[in-house]
């Protein structure tokens, strides 16, 4: 943490932010993920950056220690010690990164006409190094040998090397597409974010609900991210949409009101999404299913009250009587996509779909045969269609 982002920006590489977390951040998250036991960083002055990497990588079982160069690493690194390197701003994907730090030592490196214009250092005429090394501890007691303000990196990087450390390449697919990336700027930080950001929600179910759910992830999120309120805003706003669906339904708007239990629905898909995406890139490791499978139901008994005010009361009608077709109609969505493809289940599974379905047969004033005709459909649909066991018609008995 000893490289600036500029000569009129001191603020090292390393604090620069991605996805609303520091490049550091990034990089404690790999290491911890590799199973490293102590952090050290190498930097001038203790700061709130580094007291904010200090408790997350204590809060994960790690020692964390701040040294100002590379004499500060004697005692802290033994001869049977392997020291992971990373090099200030590698902002790697952490998973592909961890799965290459499997076997043993290396150095690891890239085409020099990929990595030279990229930032790295060169190590040869035809290899630039990838800013990620796995040595043997004994290499760093070297460093002890060299002036005080050499660059600990670059010279470990080069004993490495010379004590016969293999080199090791980084696979194309790995390196390409932006997924090996050194920050060293605000305009390559937010280049960075975009592609992150465009990586983690390119997948998905292609149905209206997730599809429009990532869409506002795309365009909101890393200012939520940044200011980091993205699960405040989207619970308090998918609570606001919830609570204006009840109150139009209660004056009699049920069609407006489903729309708003849709919109509602979708914005808390896509604050469970952002979550997600931190917690995955910030290796965070919080189980939020619970949590999501909370809210995916809270909005369906939503749906379903809304369903109830909208049906007409007949004398004499019990309560069960009319919450029957909506509770039918909510537990074939929720019961029929554990067993079937994904391509039918995701139609299932968005209530985006669902609301604006509904709120049709409000409007054209068949909503009461229309729920139970919905129920029945999805019944049908549950005895035609094929399981996930069976690809293409069922197996018939032998013998």
């Amino acid at each position: 943490m000893m490289e600036p982002v500029s000569a009129d920006d001191p603020t090292p590489r390393a604090f620069l932010r991605v996805g609303g977390a520091m490049v550091a951040r990034h990089q404690l998250s790999l290491v911890l993920a590799a199973g490293c036991g102590r952090v050290i960083c190498i930097a001038r002055a203790i700061g709130p950056e580094l007291v904010e990497l200090q408790h997350d990588a204590e809060k994960a079982g790690a020692s964390f220690h701040v040294v100002p160069g590379s004499r500060g690493l004697s005692g802290l690194v033994t001869a049977a010690d392997e020291v992971l390197v990373l090099a200030e701003g590698l902002l790697p994907t952490a998973g592909d990164a961890v799965r290459l730090l499997g076997g043993p030592p290396a150095v690891f490196v890239q085409p020099a006409e990929a990595g030279i214009p990229a930032g790295f250092e060169r190590i040869d005429l035809n290899q630039a190094s990838a800013g990620m090394m796995l040595v043997p501890g004994r290499l760093v007691d070297r460093l002890m040998e060299l002036t005080p303000d050499a660059d600990p990196g670059s010279a470990l990087l080069r004993i490495a090397l010379q004590a016969g450390v293999a080199q090791r390449a980084v696979p194309d697919e790995v390196r390409l597409g932006g997924r090996w990336l050194l920050v060293r700027s605000e305009g390559e930080a937010q280049a960075a974010e975009d592609g992150w950001m465009a990586r983690h929600t390119a997948g998905g179910p292609a149905t209206p609900g997730p599809v429009v759910a990532r869409m506002l992830v795309r365009h909101f999120g890393p200012a939520l991210l940044h200011g980091g309120s993205a699960s405040l805003v989207g619970v308090t706003t998918g609570v606001l949409f919830a609570a204006m669906a009840l109150a139009a339904a209660w004056f009699g708007f049920f069609a407006i009101a489903l729309v708003f239990a849709g919109v509602g629905w979708v914005i808390r898909r896509a604050s469970g999404l952002l979550e997600a995406l931190q917690s995955e890139a910030l290796a965070g490791g919080n189980d939020n299913s619970w949590r999501d499978a909370a809210y995916e139901l809270a909005f369906d008994v939503l749906i379903g009250a809304i369903l109830v005010m909208a049906s007409p009361s007949l004398p004499g009608e019990l309560l069960f009587e009319r919450w029957f077709a909506p509770i039918m109609l909510i537990g074939l969505l929720r019961l029929l996509p554990r067993g079937f493809p994904s391509e039918w289940s995701a139609w299932a599974t968005d209530r985006l779909v669902l609301v604006f379905l509904l709120s049709g047969m409000v409007v054209g004033r068949v909503i009461d045969p229309g729920v139970p005709a919905l129920a029945a459909l999805l019944l049908l649909a549950g005895l035609v269609l094929p399981r996930d066991d069976e690809p293409g018609k069922r197996a018939s008995p032998v013998g």
